[in-house]
């Protein structure tokens, strides 16, 4: 056993740290800076870009990782990773301003990727007028049972409802865009008094759902599947959630790193989407769409990489298969599913798209400020 008594002391709470040893709490904003740590990675940098960037780091501190050839001028490209304590990275960009090659335009991006604050988690619930979604397929897909579900959803807390008239679990057949608003039309007549989302890759369903009450098309294939959806949501300057998927969803392709395939994929289709018009972006990382179950936690575990499209990030978990309880009852999936919804509430993801409002609302509710 040491003389000493050593324990490591988390971001979230430094303030409390520093108050219980006494700290001046007139300075506590000011030292909690030094105490906030972040990696950012940036691409494509050139071999002298790489280079000033490193020297910079290196003068207040902090450090950055460029490719080993950087040094000899051997490589014309590289991407570093720079990493600092938030007033550390502050002093690097200030720096940078001044700097030739285009690096005053990094300095103000590195800025603005500091201003990015932690938000509270809201809770999109979901409703599946389906004969055959994996957890709850026919328990809504008559409209009166719709309708009472959706006011329950609303009840238990709900800040958006996400409403879904075609199954995409796996090995799932294609729903018409004519019978998807078969089913959506007696639902959407009477909704009221929260954000609706239509979870859809139909564009002609888009547009009936944006003209009859939703402000929002949840896309799980990510602008693909209809070349048309994107011109459509831009047109009722409607919100979108784009999700990243590969293939079918029965598919598990192979990535040599997934985490980073899926934010390169997730930031091309947040380009393309700005350019044809749409400005309300969510994204999603797509856990269960083309993943195996070894991606999926990958990506959980780096959810905060996401946060660095500059988009609200949405992570839909809820009584997947990747939980392993496929054969449980609900009970069981939604306990399963609140203990993985905790780590990403404390890392700060946006939204939350679950089948049990009322549970995560209780552990929400649970979590101080």
């Amino acid at each position: 056993m040491g003389t000493f008594l050593l324990r490591e002391i988390f971001y979230n709470n430094i303030q409390q740290e520093l108050s219980s040893i006494g700290f001046d709490s007139a300075y506590l904003s000011v030292i909690s800076e030094k105490f906030r740590n972040k990696n950012i990675k940036i691409y494509n940098l050139s071999a002298a870009q790489a280079n000033i960037i490193k020297q910079t780091a290196l003068t207040f501190g902090a450090d950055c990782a460029v490719n080993r050839n950087v040094i000899t001028g051997n490589i014309e490209q590289s991407n570093a990773i720079l990493c600092g304590s938030y007033s550390q990275l502050k002093k690097i960009a200030q720096k940078l301003k001044a700097q030739p090659f285009k690096l005053s335009i990094l300095a103000e991006e590195i800025l603005q990727f500091l201003k990015q604050e932690a938000v509270k988690t809201k809770l999109a619930g979901i409703l599946n007028i389906t004969p055959d979604s994996f957890s709850d397929g026919g328990l809504y897909f008559n409209p009166e049972d719709a309708k009472r579900k959706f006011e329950q959803l609303i009840e238990d807390g709900a800040d958006i409802i996400d409403i879904g008239a075609e199954s995409t679990k796996p090995f799932s057949k294609p729903v018409d865009a004519k019978e998807q608003i078969r089913r959506l039309k007696p639902v959407l007549k009477t909704v009221q008094g929260v954000k609706i989302s239509v979870d859809t890759r139909s564009a002609e369903v888009a547009d009936f759902a944006l003209n009859n009450g939703a402000s929002m098309i949840n896309d799980v294939s990510g602008l693909e599947f209809d070349p048309k959806m994107a011109e459509v949501i831009a047109q009722y300057k409607a919100e979108v959630i784009i999700q990243h998927s590969k293939g079918l969803p029965e598919d598990i392709p192979v990535y040599d790193n997934v985490v980073e395939e899926v934010y390169s994929s997730l930031r091309d289709k947040v380009i393309i989407a700005k350019s044809a018009g749409i400005e309300n972006i969510i994204v999603d990382p797509g856990i269960g769409f083309g993943k195996s179950c070894a991606d999926n936690l990958k990506i959980l575990d780096n959810i905060s990489t996401y946060f660095s499209l500059s988009c609200p990030v949405m992570a839909g978990i809820s009584r997947k298969r990747f939980l392993k309880v496929e054969k449980a009852d609900n009970e069981v999936k939604d306990a399963m599913t609140l203990a993985y919804s905790y780590p990403l509430i404390r890392a700060g993801v946006d939204y939350l798209r679950v089948h049990n409002v009322k549970l995560h609302k209780t552990l929400l509710n649970s979590i101080p400020d």
